[in-house]
C-alpha cells in the first residue's frame, strides 16, 4: 500500500486489497472510502470484500464509485457522509487521484 497523507483527517492510496485493511487499521485509520467502481479493471478486488475486511478490523467502509469525472451526486453523497465518518479516513481508487479530487471538494 502506498499511502499518501493529505492532512490529519485524510489520506489516499491506489487500490487496496482486503488483506491490507488490517495494516490500515494498525496505521490508525478509522474509515475506508472506496472511490473506484467495481470491475473497473480485471482482477481488482470487489468493494464488498474490502468492506468485509474493514468491518472485521473495526473500520467503517463507504463506497462512492466515481467513473470518469466527478458528478454532482458523487460530491453531494461524499459531503453528506463526511461529517459522520470516523477520522482519519483512507480513501482509494486506482491511483488515489479521484479520491483526492473528491476530498478537495470539501474546501470549495
Amino acid at each position: 500500500m502506498n499511502i499518501r497523507k493529505v492532512d490529519e483527517h485524510f489520506a489516499v492510496a491506489g487500490q487496496i486489497a482486503p488483506d491490507e485493511v488490517k495494516a490500515a487499521a494498525a496505521a490508525g485509520f478509522r474509515s475506508i472510502l472506496c472511490v473506484r467502481p467495481d470491475e473497473e479493471e480485471h482482477g481488482q478486488p470487489a468493494f464488498a470484500a474490502v468492506a468485509r475486511a474493514a468491518e472485521a478490523a473495526g473500520l467503517v467502509a463507504l463506497h462512492i464509485p466515481v467513473s470518469g469525472g466527478l458528478r454532482e451526486e458523487d460530491i453531494v453523497r461524499f459531503h453528506e457522509a463526511w461529517p459522520g465518518m470516523p477520522k482519519p479516513v483512507l480513501a482509494y481508487c486506482r491511483s488515489g487521484a479521484r479520491a483526492g479530487t473528491l476530498y478537495a471538494t470539501l474546501a470549495g
